[in-house]
């Protein structure tokens, strides 16, 4: 039997996503703020550079990987 998850989460983007959410100050207060992933992601938009687009690590905010249900309810222990 295989261990398919990273870190506890389902798998590395969602990890990195929610790594990054829950480390950098204004990520996390616009996630707390946003209330959803969903929302957080209308932000994503006015950050500038990279950061529009992706996490520092390369994550991309939009991967359909990312496991929505579960960041959703890292945000709601905000």
């Amino acid at each position: 039997m295989t261990n398919e998850t990273y870190n506890g989460w389902s798998n590395w983007q969602t990890w990195n996503v929610a790594l990054w959410i829950q480390n950098e100050l204004e990520l996390y207060v616009v996630a707390a703020m946003a209330g959803s992933y969903e929302e957080f992601l209308e932000f994503v938009p006015l950050y500038e550079g990279d950061l529009q687009h992706h996490t520092p690590d390369g994550a991309k905010w939009h991967d359909p990987a990312i496991d929505v249900l579960a960041i959703n309810q890292m945000i709601e222990e905000f």
